[in-house]
């Protein structure tokens, strides 16, 4: 049987053995070239493109402004009718109605 000083000595050679392998397997291939080009910027390609979009969303943004007023003017006018009804109820009907009975 081999003594634990050995294993462990044979077990580092065989490591450093394949590290060597490693080593040169990273050694011999070349660095991959790429091809290079010039940063094309998105202004100088369609400058009226931008100004387009950046209408539609001004416009849109108009269109739902005007949407939501007329939105909330619908609910105050139904919020102010029913107070007004309430406030004509406890007023006026409330009273003849309890005193009828």
């Amino acid at each position: 049987m081999a003594l634990p000083d050995e294993h462990n000595r044979e077990i580092q050679e065989r490591v450093e053995a394949r590290l060597r392998e490693m080593e040169n397997m990273m050694n011999t291939g070349e660095e991959p070239v790429y091809q290079t080009r010039k940063h094309q910027p998105e202004k100088s390609q369609k400058p009226w493109l931008r100004k387009v979009i950046l209408g539609a969303k001004l416009f849109g943004l108009f269109v739902v402004t005007i949407v939501a007023i007329r939105i909330a003017s619908m609910l105050v006018s139904v919020v102010i009718f029913a107070a007004l009804a309430f406030l004509v109820y406890k007023l006026f009907l409330e009273s003849k109605i309890k005193n009828s009975k």
